[in-house]
Parts: structure tokens; sequence; C-alpha cells
């Protein structure tokens, strides 16, 4: 392209990284919680980081299980997102759908029991965060 090996690999990154990107950004529009989904999903939240931190204090847990959920309370404290905050709906939704992603996987390997051990709300907050993040759907 311009002749320079080191322009080229940058141009070629760069190129790379913005289509990974908007890739991404596709994904977050089709999975994006809707109507009232998203409104619960943003009245659940402050337990769900509670929950998020605990399971990740538990010791009796396996330590790829903590270290997942470490990683995600790191993702959540940055301030750089994959979708900047300012845009309306998925600034959000893509932390909402990265956290439903770990606690599937923390539901595969520490067992459904441990998450509602650790649960902080009600009993029907409970139920709606099995329901957004498809854990009912898990195997026993």
């Amino acid at each position: 392209m311009t002749g320079s090996f080191w322009w080229d690999l940058l141009i070629g990154v760069a190129a790379g990284l913005v289509v990974a990107w908007l890739a991404l950004v596709v994904v977050l529009l089709v999975a994006r919680p809707r109507g009232d989904e998203l409104r619960e999903t943003l009245r659940l939240l402050p337990d769900v980081l509670r929950l998020v931190r605990r399971l990740a204090g538990d010791r009796t847990l396996p330590r790829g299980v903590r270290v997942r959920l470490g990683l995600l309370l790191a993702y959540l404290a940055v301030p750089i997102d994959l979708v900047p905050d300012f845009i309306p709906v998925l600034g959000y939704a893509d932390d909402a759908i990265v956290v439903a992603v770990v606690l599937r996987g923390v539901v595969r390997r520490a067992g459904l029991d441990a998450v509602r051990a650790h649960w902080p709300g009600t009993d029907d907050g409970f139920a709606a965060v099995v329901r957004l993040t498809g854990l009912n759907r898990e195997p026993p």
C-alpha cells in the first residue's frame, strides 16, 4: 500500500481493530436487553455487583472461577469500555452481556447453589437474574 512495511502493518492492525469493534457493536445491537428486561437489569445491578464480589472472595470456589470473577470486577471498574457508555442503550448493554457470560461460566464450574448462597437480594431478584442470564437453561 504505502511501500513502508511499518506503515502497512500499522494501517492493517488499525483496520482490523475497527472491523472487530464494528462486529462487536452489531452483536451487542442484536443481543441487547429489550424494554422491561433492560430496566430490570439496571434495577438488579447493585445486587449483581455484590454477588460478583462475594463469589470472587469465596475461597471454596475453584481458583479459575475466582480469577474470572476478579477479571470481571477489574473490567467493570476500568473506565474504558468496549462500547463507550455515552452511546444510548449499547453503552451499558456491553457490561450486562459480559456479566451474564461470566455468570454462566461460574454456574457451569461452581453450580447454581453457590451463586444462590451468595445472592444478596430478594428471591424475586434472584429469579430475575436466573431468567435474564439464561441460567435456568443450564444442565444441573
